[in-house]
């Protein structure tokens, strides 16, 4: 196993993707502005915030690769998920807020193929190969894209984003029956939630969600503040702020894998 890539595996038919967890700029340091800015958008500390997976025989799949090296949820094809709104690309060219990635030359085909070869590609094989391990022996498979951003990012959306960002791309990638037992905790924590809002899924999400076929995909996006003290302006002495040791969202979230495995194994909710 390449050491960029994570897979821990359990026997339960859930498997939770961590596609943008990671920082590591894989030597392309110095094409960018700033290490901190190429580093900035990370899903911070994801992988940690749902630690207690392991324990329920839960499988994961993590990249420790930046999401601006390549994005391991973008439509490799370099089709836009969300069209007509900003969003970044396959591999970024500016951050989240807009600001230029690059000093020099922006990556242009000659450099995306590699990048998509060495990270984008292993990755999702690793992805499927899980899927089709647990398949084997499931009739149904649940894929948990997981994920988190700032709560405020004014180029991606307005306000203040929900705690719960839900996505199933319009009901087409799971059964509403997993949707409404994901949706039902977090609807009863009061942190606010919403089911395909601005975040509707990605290209995880999308692919590899088949009902018909027994493989119910969902991705769920927190807003970070729900597991760290975000500060109102970010900087390079205050971000990524730590994880809180008790963060607001571990409950709920215990019972959003609960009802996933629920589903997996009755169609039920717990």
């Amino acid at each position: 196993m390449m050491d960029w890539l994570r897979v821990e595996r359990g026997d339960a038919p859930v498997i939770v993707a961590f596609p943008h967890g990671g920082s590591d700029l894989a030597g392309y340091d110095a094409q960018f502005v700033s290490p901190w800015l190429a580093q900035r958008d990370a899903d911070w500390w994801i992988a940690e915030v749902y630690h207690f997976v392991r324990d329920l025989g839960v499988t994961t799949v993590a990249t420790t690769i930046s999401r601006s090296v390549i994005d391991c949820n973008r439509d490799p094809s370099g089709a836009s998920l969300y069209p007509g709104a900003a969003t970044t690309e396959l591999v970024p060219t500016t951050t989240f807020d807009g600001e230029p990635l690059y000093a020099g030359a922006l990556p242009d085909a000659d450099d995306v193929a590699p990048r998509r070869a060495a990270y984008f590609d292993p990755y999702h094989a690793a992805l499927m190969a899980e899927i089709a391990r647990l398949r084997a022996v499931h009739p149904r498979v649940v894929v948990y894209d997981a994920h988190s951003i700032r709560s405020r990012i004014p180029r991606l959306f307005d306000g203040q984003l929900p705690q719960f960002n839900i996505g199933t791309n319009g009901g087409t990638t799971c059964a509403p029956a997993l949707t409404a037992a994901i949706a039902a905790p977090c609807a009863a924590s009061g942190l606010g939630h919403v089911v395909d809002g601005r975040f509707r899924g990605g290209w995880t999400t999308r692919h590899y969600g088949r009902p018909h076929d027994g493989v119910h995909a969902v991705q769920m996006e927190l807003a970070m503040r729900g597991y760290l003290a975000e500060p109102d302006a970010v900087t390079p002495a205050n971000w990524p702020a730590p994880i809180d040791p008790q963060p607001a969202v571990a409950t709920t979230l215990c019972s959003v894998i609960a009802a996933a495995l629920s589903f997996a194994t009755s169609g039920e909710t717990p």
